[in-house]
C-alpha cells in the first residue's frame, strides 16, 4: 500500500515548487504500479481532472478553523 499526501494545489506554505505536471505524474503512477496507492489532496476541479480516471471519494473535514473539503483518491475498487 502506498500513501501519498502532495502538496495541495494553489496553497501556500510549503516551501516546494509542486506543478500540475507532477500531479500528473502522480496519477500515471498510480495507473502503473502494482500494488494499491491512495492519494488525498485538496477537491478542486484540476484534481478531479487529473485523476478522473481512478476511484474518487469525497471527505468533509471540520478544523478549528473552519471546514473543508478533501479527495481521497485511489487505484483500487
Amino acid at each position: 500500500m502506498f500513501y501519498l499526501d502532495p502538496p495541495y494545489w494553489k496553497t501556500q506554505g510549503y516551501g516546494v515548487a509542486f506543478t500540475l505536471e507532477k500531479y500528473s505524474i502522480i496519477d500515471s503512477l498510480a495507473h502503473s504500479i502494482s500494488g494499491k496507492m491512495i492519494i488525498s489532496i485538496n477537491d478542486i476541479p484540476e484534481m478531479r481532472k487529473i485523476f478522473k480516471n481512478l476511484h474518487i471519494d469525497v471527505v468533509d473535514l471540520k478544523y478549528s478553523l473552519g471546514s473543508k473539503r478533501e479527495l481521497i483518491v485511489r487505484n483500487f475498487a
